[in-house]
């Protein structure tokens, strides 16, 4: 079974940096694709990135494309997210998530969620 735990996110300035981490403690983890998302008041879950279970196929939104970056370590079960010149826009509670089926940019074909970690990016 899956289980995920974000943590990481904080309060920066605009231009700032953060790395999230998400722990997965299932007994799969070095199968798993994992995927990023994240959540702003108000908006619906939109997809941030994702990355194959061997750390080499990756995938971004445009928005974030050349400022974050998904890796992972398999020995740790660890994946992470690491955001270069944030901006307010990216202001949002980031989810990271398991066991993706179907459109990996929709949020409804990913079944196992983290809690979420808040990131707040002031201008």
């Amino acid at each position: 079974q899956v289980q995920l735990v974000e943590s990481g996110g904080g309060l920066v300035q605009a231009g700032g940096s953060l790395r999230l981490s998400c722990v997965d403690s299932g007994r799969t983890f070095s199968r798993d694709i994992i995927g990023w998302f994240r959540q702003a008041p108000g908006k619906e879950r939109e997809f941030v990135a994702s990355v194959s279970w061997t750390g080499r196929s990756t995938y971004y939104r445009d928005s974030v494309k050349g400022r974050f970056t998904i890796s992972r370590d398999n020995a740790k079960s660890t994946v992470y997210l690491q955001m270069d010149n944030l901006k307010p826009e990216d202001t949002a509670v980031y989810y990271c998530a398991a066991d993706p089926d179907g459109d990996y940019y929709q949020s409804d074909a990913w079944s196992s969620w983290g809690q979420g970690t808040q990131v707040t990016i002031s201008s």
